[in-house]
């Protein structure tokens, strides 16, 4: 092949050499996001050459839906190498060339957070995008998906969601469109200002910016437009050097103590630097950094949600939450007979809320079975008045609120019932025992019909309580004492005290147990009954969702709180915890 020049912005577009990656991760967002396997397949001539790929170890376990997608399970990864080892070999192929990707700025983004996190200088190549080709020289195709693409272009995919099977789809689609781009650009330069965006992009803190590195257009190295702002030289950058590899949340200020961006990591370090690899516009401005520390993951989320929340930085204006899979199922009480919800937030205001559990389909379907047991309403918060009952009422699944004759007490009485259910340890037992009894009550009565229906029924909860897992309890429901274990250090470890469904209660474990006996007590005073429902500040919602998340998908150590609990039973439960 031709010899790659100095500059490979220089260089002929039909002479240069390319190299299309394509990386999979384990799904998780922002700074929690770790790369599983990388793939790249060098191209020349418009024709495909050497293939290389490896798998990437990680720290954080993969979940079971991210194995299922990507096919790359935990124990390929456990044996793969360490980022150390593969993300130089990955530099070495590089230099000299064009990196190609498919939806290139979420493959930079995680191989630019990858370098920075193992400590490695990012190679900063040219970047192309596919997107952005088929946008450009191929505008007729809407479905600008890989695999859709492929297929338009008469590309054979025998594979998708691995790395290089990706990254060759990739290389196939780059190669039938590379004619076209050779016709509309001399040079890589050009071919880069060619598939940039349309508009003028704007002057660097003219905007707000996103909430990390890579989400900005990019530059002529980075992205596929011309950059607007060069980046700082590590002697420009505030000083980092003090910040531990510890979890907790670093804050950026400007020279006048303004402050710009609030982030959190596990590594506070390495995230804080991996912010000078990227493009966004308030590290322009960043002077110092200053830091707080604590003891877990969790702690950090939760400190990092308070301190945005009251300290309003412009660098987390356009900070949105990822889809986690997860949903509440809720109950306001501020309405005239109450209904059973799903939704993806906590009910605000005085209601109920049960979970989060995983599968929104899953959680509608069980809705939809507690109302037919317990008479509930099916249809939205609106009553609509009517003649005659629903059809739900018609099967005697509904005590039908809309023909305006039913006593609200005893819809009232009814909604407990099904929401009484969510209150103890085991949710999914008690409504399970609940069609149990009445089964044996129909059964009794001779109701045949109805002993059958119920048998099917609960077959059915069976299945949808054994998909759903997660935490299907109310989240008001008592008082928890909960552990979140260092990342690293299984000495260290943050309480929270978990109450009326929110967090009264943090910090890192005190060493006095009488200490914590005497937080417990004060926790445990916020506690209502399930009935009343919970009262819940809208702006604490995102709180809750990060707690009940993190719980849900750690399963930590949690000792359930009443009154006259002693100081023996809470050491017992703190050395089990750290020992386990």
């Amino acid at each position: 092949m031709i010899a790659t020049a100095a500059d490979p912005l220089s260089q002929p577009i039909s002479r240069a050499e390319f190299l299309a990656v394509d990386v999979e991760t384990n799904g998780l967002p922002r700074e929690r996001c770790e790369l599983t396997e990388v793939g790249a397949v060098l191209v020349g001539g418009g024709e495909l050459h050497d293939r290389w790929s490896s798998l990437v170890a990680v720290k954080s376990p993969l979940s079971r839906g991210i194995q299922r997608f990507t096919g790359v399970t935990q124990a390929m990864v456990d044996t793969a190498p360490a980022p150390e080892e593969v993300l130089p070999e990955l530099a070495e192929q590089l230099e000299g060339r064009v990196l190609v990707a498919h939806s290139a700025r979420f493959d930079t983004g995680v191989l630019r957070q990858a370098f920075a996190r193992a400590g490695l200088t990012w190679p900063d190549p040219p970047v192309l995008c596919t997107v952005a080709l088929a946008r450009r020289l191929a505008p007729l195709q809407q479905r600008r998906g890989l695999a859709p693409l492929a297929a338009s272009l008469g590309i054979e995919v025998e594979a998708v969601h691995r790395a290089l099977p990706d990254a060759e789809t990739c290389a196939r689609v780059f190669c039938a469109l590379f004619p076209k781009l050779c016709a509309h650009a001399g040079t890589v330069e050009e071919a880069i200002r060619l598939l940039g965006p349309r508009r003028a992009p704007r002057a660097a803190g003219s905007g707000r910016c996103g909430s990390g590195p890579g989400k900005s257009a990019g530059g002529a190295r980075g992205g596929g437009a011309p950059r607007t702002r060069g980046r700082r030289a590590p002697e420009e950058r505030p000083d980092l050097s003090a910040l531990p590899q510890d979890p907790g949340v670093y804050i950026f200020r400007d020279a006048d103590g303004s402050v710009l961006y609030v982030g959190k990591s596990v590594r506070l370090r390495d995230r804080a630097r991996a912010h000078f690899t990227g493009d966004a516009a308030w590290t322009e401005e960043a002077a110092h950094v200053d830091y707080r520390s604590t003891e877990s993951e969790l702690g950090a989320l939760l400190l990092e949600c308070r301190l945005i929340r009251e300290l309003r930085p412009p660098g987390n204006s356009l900070l949105t939450r990822e889809p986690d899979g997860l949903v509440y199922i809720r109950c306001r009480l501020d309405i005239p007979f109450p209904i059973l919800e799903v939704a993806r937030d906590p009910a605000s205001g005085h209601g109920v809320t049960i979970g989060p559990v995983r599968g929104r389909a899953a959680a509608v379907e069980l809705v939809e079975q507690l109302n037919s047991l317990f008479g509930l309403r099916h249809c939205g918060r609106g009553i609509k008045r009517r003649e005659f009952p629903s059809a739900y009422g018609e099967m005697g699944r509904c005590l039908s609120p809309c023909l305006g004759d039913l006593d609200p007490n005893l819809y009232r009485t009814r909604l407990d019932a099904a929401l009484a259910l969510f209150a103890g340890r085991s949710p999914g037992a008690a409504v399970l025992r609940h069609v149990n009894a009445q089964m044996r009550e129909a059964a009794q009565a001779q109701l045949f019909e109805r002993a059958a229906w119920l048998k099917r029924r609960r077959a059915r909860l069976e299945t949808l309580l054994t998909r759903l897992g997660g935490l299907l309890r109310v989240t008001h429901a008592g008082a928890r004492l909960v552990i979140a274990p260092h990342p690293s250090d299984a000495g260290r470890c943050d309480a929270l005290w978990i109450a009326g469904g929110r967090v009264v209660d943090w910090g890192a474990v005190p060493t006095d147990v009488e200490d914590i006996v005497a937080r417990s007590e004060a926790a445990l005073r916020a506690v209502g009954p399930v009935s009343a429902g919970g009262w819940l500040p809208a702006a604490e919602i995102d709180e809750v969702r990060i707690v009940g998340s993190w719980i849900a998908a750690h399963d930590p150590p949690a000792l359930e709180l009443r009154a006259g609990i002693g100081a023996a039973e809470v050491a017992d439960f703190l050395r089990a915890a750290r020992n386990g």
